[in-house]
Formats: structure tokens, sequence, C-alpha cells
């Protein structure tokens, strides 16, 4: 085993050496503390080290009682161990995480001293390249190849150190103590600094500078339990992140929403940035109906990253953190670093997360109550003598998701590289659903000037491929027929869904049942309607960074991402004859998008005046270049059945449909940054962003402004505050502007479409006047650590007014257009996002935990005011917008809120009663009344998440919940028509319904075929969406490393997600989504159910 990998090791050694140049080292950086301590006992002092390092004491029989003082700001563990013990008779060195206090050795009489040893990192691996280094002195030597040094000490002594340092580990120091043979164990640093965060545009600074609330999020939070879309990973962890997951099966995209919804009609998920560079927006358009469409509407650009490669993540969910990114900050931003090569010998990690998946949360179905004789499809008849075997849940497989990924890195001083492999592959509960995903990454970053010019570049590959995503609704859609499929009937006979037609000479769709329109055999749906996706993307990316002076430095950096996609549709014959002919269906469309970003980066960072004043300028400017090129066809097969080509396309049909879109987006800004800091405990702070953009061509603001202030006051610096208990208090306030882009092609002249075979003109009228929506944003908060930073608390209170809403309305026939738009409305937000944290450490065992809290409250403060004025000078009014689907309709009004929705239900008497006709003893529709139903978006997000370790083996748990909010089921209503639900057995049992528990109608069958009536009687099937849950679980095992001669690091792990509904009323998912756009949330009408997850992960590392 040890032989394999020391031969794989070499291998990938030299792989990397063909692939990347050579391999890297960096520079020394060391964990940094601040402390200020007079006269103290060491054991106070030892606690307060513990709690902002990783390193624990083991005292040798010293006094802890004997007192010492330390004054240090950000500075080296040893500078403060240095301020404690020199000159007492207490020796102190370190041992990989610990730190040995002893007595103090008397001067050797001793000659020349040659110590020897090994430098090791944490996996065991020899670290060449590490500077050993007598401590005072100019003597010093470099560990060669096998991490081996020696080092002679003319004159040792009790005060005699060795300090050793490399880039890419924690620096040491220790006491030679006599002692000839010294084995170090070096601790690998973070890529961060302790204290230090990524910003906007890649900028790092100090936490303790910020006048903004940011949120870290590390690696192994992403990587524990994971999802094939990664950003799900992220639920429940971040106070203030609203995720929902999308109900299309395997890989498909999530909606992530900060601080509320703000836009009306435009784009309210949140921007992603990775290594300081935006994504495009890689969605075909803006999710506007209830469900994501198959043929790339549910795709995302985010999904398909390896998560392995990411480094760390950095939440901004505030505007003034995101002003610098203009009109794609409104909406808030994740910043993800990516993983570079470390200086050393080749380091081979390797992963594999496997997890195995079944329904989650599913309605509630009967099986007592037989088929209706007079009407087959129903579920109406006597009770059965003996309950039906068939239960919907036996329809679906069991889907797993295997992700397993592969990564090498190593380097020298001046050039490191890194190189990854991943797979992806998953299949969904339903069968046929499919996706599969591989990843190739390479990265090398290479100082080309020593202390002077550095390059990093990188090339990434991925490709894609899914399969049959489903779409909630009633057309193809295996869940209609499955969960309405009548108690009594034989479902197995349908397994076999087709047979051979003798006289079409082809196999045809074996189905005698009809419940509603569109529905077909299951198991026909899931292998004869066919919607693929293929996706390939590459991307290169390169930095070059010029360090002109300590303090001045000039960055660039650029990046080109291509998508290419092809989506088919092969819809069978004898498929529904909605969306075929006898003969088939077939639709090809392929989409290639580019964007193409620039920029350079000048940054000041100085100190004057002994270091009171510090001064952090950044200027620069940017381009992002977007073109997106699709074509394709659509249309009825002619006369050859199931042969899906185009030439197979019938092109007389009234429903044959070319496709073409073609666009080109253009941004180009300027921008500054500016702050001032007063002796590490004031900070100023200021941006400016100037932005032009191609989509405001032909208006009168084609620029736009947006800028921010901030100011932050280290409290805790100031004044002495720990005999409060208080070890740092931080206060911020800012201010700031940012936008949203606009709808592309609204600002021109009869932009000419192709849809349909029909060549013409857009029917709206130019928008001369677009001003793009402006999100103005005011927050405050404080971060406060207790206990020697034992305990943490942050909080952040925020209200956001966005204004320059875009309305659509209806023109006057004089401008020859039958819609203009018009910019005007205000949506406000506020809300309170906090987090509470403990972590300690009792010798073996450590336990840390937090909790988030977040609430949002919406409200639409205006939309057209009084005396608007439409393009002919005429008055506008706009009092509402609805969006209907059936009984279900969202409503946007002056007083409301985003996510107000209003449902339909039966007719009423005059004392609030439901109707019934004496006559027929029925219940009948009232269409044209619409009840307030509720509102979508949660009252409140809570999460609690725990970590223990204790000796190599890991728990952690994540419960999480949301609080409020209401949600429709469809679903649930023609389960109720057709006498499937648990509900409507009840209800027979009991010999009627109860409604609003004082009205008893004793019809159950005739009350639930007309209240039960799909998307047309709402009323009776809202649901409360609050629920809680076990998120997550993880409990792992570190392998000793003595069982592999410590050649090899192994850590095993069981894993689960969605293990345990606490809480829920709803008979779906509340935070499962058909749709990732603004509108139609908690809408459920045959919605894929969530999915319970449970596996195993394994990681080694050699």
């Amino acid at each position: 085993m040890v032989n394999t990998i020391r031969q794989f090791r070499k291998f990938a050694g030299t792989m990397l050496l063909l692939l990347g140049g050579g391999l890297v080292y960096a520079q020394p950086a060391s964990v940094s503390i601040t402390l200020d301590l007079d006269n103290v006992p060491v054991e106070q002092a030892m606690r307060a080290i513990e709690s902002q390092s990783r390193y624990l004491f083991i005292n040798k029989g010293i006094d802890t009682g004997m007192t010492v003082s330390a004054d240090v700001d950000a500075a080296p563990v040893q500078e403060a161990l240095s301020q404690m013990f020199d000159g007492t008779d207490v020796a102190y060195s370190f041992d990989g995480t610990y730190i040995i206090l002893s007595e103090r050795q008397q001067a050797s009489q001793q000659g020349p001293l040659t110590v020897s040893g090994t430098i090791t990192d944490q996996a065991g691996l020899p670290v060449p390249g590490a500077a050993i280094l007598i401590a005072g002195t100019n003597t010093g030597v470099v560990s060669d190849i096998d991490g081996k040094y020696s080092i002679t000490i003319d004159s040792p002594d009790a005060d005699t150190r060795l300090q050793v340092s490399i880039l890419g580990y924690a620096a040491q120091e220790f006491a030679v103590n006599g002692r000839a043979v010294i084995n170090v164990v070096m601790q690998e640093e973070n890529t961060l600094l302790e204290g230090v965060v990524v910003t906007a545009l890649g900028i790092r600074r100090e936490e303790k500078s910020l006048s903004y609330n940011v949120q870290k999020v590390d690696n192994d939070v992403i990587n524990a339990v994971k999802d094939a879309n990664f950003v799900n990973s992220l639920s429940g962890k971040v106070a203030g992140l609203q995720i929902n997951q999308s109900a299309s099966g395997a890989g498909g995209s999530t909606r992530v929403i900060m601080r509320g919804v703000k836009s009306i009609s435009g784009n309210n998920n949140a921007l992603y940035v990775i290594d300081g560079i935006p994504m495009p927006d890689l969605r075909s358009s803006q999710v506007s109906g209830i469900t994501e469409t198959p043929d790339g509407g549910d795709f995302e650009g985010i999904s398909n990253i390896n998560p392995e490669d990411i480094e760390s993540m950095s939440v901004l969910s505030g505007a003034t953190a995101s002003a610098l990114y203009g009109s794609q900050g409104a909406n808030g931003v994740i910043l993800i670093t990516t993983k570079k090569g470390q200086e050393g010998k080749v380091r081979v990690n390797f992963s594999n997360n496997t997890t195995f998946s079944s329904p989650f949360v599913m309605p509630q179905f009967q099986n007592t109550y037989g088929t209706d004789i007079s009407n087959l499809s129903m579920s109406w008849g006597a009770k059965l003598e003996t309950p039906t075997s068939y239960h919907p849940t036996d329809f679906f497989q069991t889907g797993y998701n295997t992700m397993t990924a592969l990564s090498v890195s190593g380097g020298t001083e001046r050039n490191q590289t890194y190189v990854s492999l991943a797979a992806n592959n998953a299949r969904g509960i339903i069968p046929n659903n499919v996706y599969n995903r591989y990843n190739f990454t390479m990265r090398n970053t290479a100082e080309l000037v020593k202390d002077k010019l550095t390059l990093d570049v990188s090339a990434s590959y991925m490709r894609q491929y899914k399969r049959n995503p489903t779409i909630q609704g009633q057309f193809h859609n295996p869940l209609v027929a499955l969960y309405l499929f009548p108690r009594g009937g034989d479902f197995s006979k349908y397994q076999v869904y087709e047979r051979y037609d003798q006289a079409a000479g082809y196999m045809k769709q074996f189905w005698d049942l009809s419940f509603i329109d569109g529905t077909e055999n299951p198991y026909w749906e899931v292998n004869r309607e066919l919607f693929e996706n293929t996706a390939q993307r590459y991307t290169f990316n390169a930095t070059l960074k010029y360090d002109i002076l300590d303090w001045l430095s000039i960055t660039g950096r650029a990046r080109l991402d291509n998508m290419s996609m092809n989506y088919t549709r092969k819809i069978h014959a004898s498929s529904n004859t909605l969306f075929a002919s006898e003969y088939g269906n077939y639709q090809d469309n392929k989409v290639n998008h580019s964007n193409i970003y620039a920029d350079v980066l000048l940054t000041i960072d100085k100190s004057f005046f002994n270091n009171d004043f510090s001064v952090l300028f950044n200027l620069g400017a940017s381009i992002v270049d977007d073109q997106n090129n699709g074509s394709g066809f659509e249309g009825n097969l002619a006369n050859i059945p199931n042969k899906f080509t185009l030439n197979n396309i019938d092109m007389r049909h009234a429903e044959t449909k070319p496709y073409a879109e073609r666009w080109h987006d253009q941004t180009q800004a300027v921008y500054a940054t500016l702050q001032l800091g007063y002796k590490g405990m004031l900070y100023l702070d200021a941006t400016f962003r100037n932005e032009w953009s191609s989509a405001l061509a032909f208006t009168d603001h084609m620029y736009i402004p947006y800028p921010s202030v901030g100011l932050s006051a280290v409290v805790s610096s100031m004044t002495d505050l720990s005999k409060a208990g208080i070890s740092f208090l931080k206060v911020r306030a800012s201010y700031a502007e940012v936008g949203n882009a606009p709808r592309r092609f609204i600002t021109g002249v009869n932009t000419p479409i192709l849809t349909g075979g029909i060549i013409s003109s857009e029917t709206s009228a130019p928008a001369v006047n677009l001003t793009p929506e402006r999100t103005k944003s005011v927050e405050a908060g404080l971060n406060v650590k207790f206990l020697d930073d034992m305990i943490w608390l942050d909080a952040t209170y925020y209200n956001t007014n966005t204004y320059n809403q875009l309305f659509e309305y209806d023109a006057p026939p004089s401008t020859g257009y039958r819609k203009a738009f018009i910019n005007a409305g205000r949506v406000n937000n506020w809300g309170i996002e906090a987090s509470l944290g403990f972590q300690n450490t009792w010798k073996d065992f450590h336990w840390s935990t937090s909790f988030t809290y977040s609430m949002n409250r919406n409200k639409i403060m205006e939309l057209v005011p009084d005396g608007a004025v439409d393009v002919s000078g005429n008055p506008v009014t706009v009092d509402e917008v609805n969006m209907d689907y059936g009984g279900y309709r969202m409503k946007i009004r002056k007083g409301g809120s985003i996510g107000d929705f209003y449902v339909t239900g039966l007719k009423t008497d005059e004392h609030g009663q439901i109707y019934v006709d004496p006559n027929s003893n029925t219940v009948t529709t009232d269409p044209d009344t619409w009840i307030y139903g509720g509102n979508t978006e949660a009252k409140a997000r809570i999460g609690w998440s725990n970590q223990f370790s204790w000796k190599g083996i890991h728990l952690s748990f994540l419960f999480d919940a949301r609080i409020g909010g209401e949600g429709v089921s469809a679903t649930q209503a023609l389960m109720d028509r057709f006498g499937v639900s648990l509900a409507s057995a009840e209800a027979r049992d009991e010999g009627g319904v109860w409604i609003s528990g004082d009205q008893f109608i004793p019809d159950v069958k005739t009350f639930y075929a007309n209240n039960g009536n799909g998307m047309s009687n709402l009323a009776y099937y809202v649901y409360d969406m609050t629920n809680i849950r076990l998120r997550e679980l993880t409990i792992g095992y570190d392998l000793p490393r003595s069982w592999f001669k410590d050649k090899l690091g192994m850590t095993v792990s069981l894993v689960g997600r969605n293990l345990w509904m606490i809480y829920c009323k709803a008979p779906f998912d509340p935070e499962l989504t058909a749709s990732t756009g603004t509108y139609y949330q908690g809408l459920d009408y045959f919605m894929q159910p969530s999915t319970r997850n449970i596996g195993f992960s394994v990681r080694l590392q050699f």
C-alpha cells in the first residue's frame, strides 16, 4: 500500500512538472493575535492565546500563578510569548499545535551543538525549502527535498532558539534546550490570514476595518454533505441567505435571495464572483412562470463548478459591501476564492462523497377506498375489504449522487501548481432523470521577478449532461397520473408502457385512463418524452500583479468564459396530441454564450506617522462584453414516426417554429475605493463606481454613478472592556446606492425578432427615458466577542428602498405601439441579521456552535405615482399588477408586499358560510371573488449548527427552521377531487367534511368534486409553510496515520441531509421551489418531492 502511494506521488509530481512548468513555494505567515495583558496570571494569558489561535498549552511544571504582561496588536504568537517569558525562568517551545512551557535550563558549558531533524506537514509529508534560522542571528539552513536539515550552533545557551518558516505554513519558534534532534510538524495556514476577509473585486482587508457585514464560509462547510449544486449546502448556515432548491431533480438550479425581494420585474437572485471576477448569468431569461423550462431555464453557471476547487467564500449581503459591482450589486454577492498550488512536495488529495436519496416530504394517500364504478378514473368506490397494495412511492427509484475529486498540488518558492479532476454522477428519484458533470482545472502561480512581478493563470473545462428534469404542472409530468391513479386498479400492467401497433407499424403508448388534460402513462412520459441538455464550458483566467513599491502595486486581470449548450426534445409518436402529431415532435436548439472580462486595479496600502494613520486606496477600470447566439427549430414530425431529424419536421404545420436569438451587451466602468484608518480603531470607508451600459443606449442615462460610505469603530481598542468580559467590540454604519441591470432590447427602435417563422417588430415603444432600478440602503451593526473570544455575536439592521421599478402599460393607439414602459414605484425592505456563536477546547475535546437568525419585511410603498404621463403626455395609471394561473393570482399593489397571493373559492351565503344548493345539495365555484391567501415569504429563518471533535472523532449537525409564510397545493386539491387523498378517506369515515370547524357538509364526494377542482378552487388549500428540520448530520473518524506508516491521512464519514422533518403542516416541502424566479413561490402543482439523502464520504491525503 505504502509503495503504491509513493509511486503515485512520483507520477503525479512528474505530470505536474510537465503541465505546469514546475511546482512551487511561497512566503512565511503566522497566526496573529491581539493581547493587552498587564500583570495577569499565566493561566489567564494561556486561555487568551488559545482562544485566538489553534495552539494549546502543555505545562511541564511551571507556576501558573506567576504574573506576565503582553501588549501586541495582530502580532505573531511568538512575539507575545517573548514579551511574557523573556528574562524569566520559563522556556517555551512549539510542537505542532502545542506550546510547551517548561523550566528554562541553565546555560550549557559544552561546545558547539549540531541540531538535525525532519520538517513535515500535518499529512506526514516532507516539507522541502523550509528556512531554519537561529533566532537573533543570520545563521540558517534550508530543508532538503526530503524535509531534512542540520544546523550547528556554535555557543548554545538556555536562550538559544530556532525559527522555522515557509510560505503556506504557520511560522514556528522553539527553545533548543540542548536537544540534538528536533522534528517539526508544520501547520498549514489558511489562504486568508487570521482576521482578513475577501471583499468586492477580490480586495483583501482586515475584518475589523469593515463598515458592513461580511460572513465567511470555509471549504469544509460546503463539502461536509455535498449536493450536485454546492450552493444548496449553504442552507441554514449564513444569516440573511435564503436558499430554495429547484424541484426539477438532479443538477437543478437554486434560488438565492438576500435581504428580501427588491425588484418587481427584474432579477432578484444573488451575483456570484469568482476570484474577484463576476460570473455571467447563463439563464436564457428571467423565470416568470410557475416552473422552470427544461430547455435551459433551469441552468445556471454556478451549478457546474467543482466544489473541491473552492478555498473559501464570503457572503456580502448588503449594498455597501457590493456597491463596487454597480448595476449587478443590488441583490448581494457571493464571493468565491478558489484554491492555488502550495509550496512543497507534491500533495495529492482524493475525495468521494456518495449519497442515496428517497422521497422526503410526500402527500398523504389513502388505500382503503376503491375505484368508482361510475367513473373508473376516480377512487370514490366502496371501502375495500383488504387495503390496496398500490402506493405511488413504488414508482420512485433510489436516487444517488456520487462526487469524486482528485487534486494534485505542489511547487517551489516561486512557482506553484494546482490541478484537479472531478466527476459528479447522479440520478434522480424519478426514473430516467440523469445528471453527469465532469470538471478539469489547472492553475499556476509564478513569481516572475522576485518580490515584484507575479503571474497567476488558470484554465478550466466542464462538460455536463442532463436528462429529463421534471417540471411541475399537468404536462410532461409523471406525477399527475401516478398520484391520481385509482385505488383498486392494477398499476403494474402499465409498466410495459408501449405496445406494437400492427396497422401503424410502430410502438404506441399503452394507457386507457383519463384524469385531466394531458395525463399519460408515467412510464411512457419518462422514457418516450425525452428532454436532454448537453453543455460545455471553458474558461481562461490570467492575473498579473506588479509590486512597484512595498506599498504600491498594480494588478491586471482578464477572463474568457465560453459556454455552448445543445437542448433537444423528442416526443414519440402516440404522445399527447397537444405537443405532437401522430408521428411525434422534435426540437433542437443550440446556444453559444461568450463572456469577456478585463480590469486593472491600482492599490496604495500605506501607514503614516508611526503607523497611527493608514490609507488603503484602489483605483480601477473594467469592461464586460457578453455575446449570445442561439438558433434552432421545433416542429411536428412529417411522415416517418420517431425519426428525430430536422429533415423530418413538417414545415407546413402551423406549429412549426424556427428559433433565433442574438444579442450583444457591454458594460464599462471606472471605480475607486478609499479607507482611512486611525490607530487600528477608527475607519472611514468610501467607494464610487461610474458605469456605462449598452442596455441604456438611446437614453439620457448612458452613465450611472454608484456611491457608498461607511464608518466603523473598534470600541475595545479605545477603552478597556475586559472587566465586562468583552474582548472585542466594533460598531459600524454605512450607506450605499446600487443598481439592477435593466431589461435588454427595450430602448432601441423596432428590433426585429423571429418567432414561429414570422419576422415582426417589437410592439413596445422605445423606453428612451429608461433609468435602471436603484437601491438605496442604510445598515448599522455591531460585532462583539466575549470571554477571550469564546463567545461572539454579530448583528446587523438594514433598510433598503428600491426605486425606478419598470412597469409596462397599454400605449395610446395614436403612438403606433401596443405597449410602453415607465420608471416608477418604490419597494422597501428592512430587517435584521444576527449570528451568535460559542467555541472552546477542553484538552482533546472541541465544541463549536452557532445560531443564525434573519427576518425581513417587504412593502410596496408606491407603484406609478399620480401625475405620471405616457409617451403622448396622457396620464398613466397602474393601480396593481396581476399574474394569474387558474384560481391563483399574485398581486402587486401599493401597501402590499411582493409575494402576496389571492385565490378563488366556493360561493358563500350572506353569513360567510359555504353555499350549498338545497335542491342539488352541491357547492359552486365563485370565480369572480379573490380571497387573500397570504404571502409566500418567510417571517424569519433560524439555523443552529454544531461541531464536536474528540481524538479524531467528528460529529456535526444542523437544524434549521423557516417561520411563517403561506403556500398553496393544487396537488392536494386534485387528490381530494379524485378521492385518493388521506383527507378524502377520513372525511368518508367521519360521514362528512368540517369546514372552518363550524360548518358540516355530509356529501363528501360532491364537495371535493367541486372544491378540489385543480387550479380553480384553492382557498381551502392554503398552508402555513413553517417547518423545522434536521438539515444535515455528519459522523466521521480520522484514521490513525500510524496505520499507514505516516504516509497517508484518511477520514471516513457517514453523512445525511434532510433526515428528519420535525414540523411541517404543508403537504409539500416549503423550501423547495418549482421556479427560481421572483413569483409563484410556494405553489405546488404536482411538484417533485424533496429528497432524504444518506451516504458516506471518504477523504485521502498523501
